[in-house]
């Protein structure tokens, strides 16, 4: 790929992180790993995206946004396509964004021995409270500790 293409594709990433997740946004949908890749060519560019979990009602908000974002910024053949393999999983969530949803107050997904850990006071005396929190790949937990409530970013 010519440098051309690099920076057009760079410059692309850098836009599509201006879009926040709306489920979750102190992230971008580059963050939580949504994007997966950017094609660019001479008349095109191809932006694949892979949904959450199945029947993610915000998939059409990303592609809205996307061709919104682009099309602001003058790419005017873009194309969008939903891509399944492989499967999106909160491994797909940077370390560095597991700290950004922390720090909003939502418990990042972690594989551990079951403890979740209160993301205000860091406490591993918690309690589900729901599988479901505001939406399905959330639970509801509170600390018994600083008795606060919080949401856990469910690990897939």
């Amino acid at each position: 790929m010519s440098l051309a293409f690099e920076h057009i594709k760079e410059q692309i990433w850098k836009l599509l992180s201006r879009i926040e997740d709306p489920e979750l946004p102190v992230l971008s949908i580059v963050d939580i790993g949504v994007v997966r890749d950017v094609i660019v060519d001479e008349n095109s560019v191809k932006i694949k995206i892979t949904p959450t979990y199945s029947g993610c009602p915000a998939m059409n908000f990303f592609k809205e946004e996307i061709q919104s974002i682009l099309t602001e910024s003058g790419y005017t053949n873009v194309e969008i396509k939903v891509v399944y393999i492989p499967t999106w999983s909160s491994e797909c969530i940077s370390e560095q964004s597991k700290l950004k949803l922390k720090k909003y107050g939502i418990a990042p997904p972690e594989e551990s021995d079951g403890k979740i850990c209160c993301p205000i006071c860091d406490s591993d005396l918690t309690e589900l409270i729901s599988n479901f929190g505001s939406t399905a790949c959330k639970a509801l937990y509170k600390c018994k500790n600083c008795i606060e409530p919080f949401e856990y970013f469910k690990c897939i």
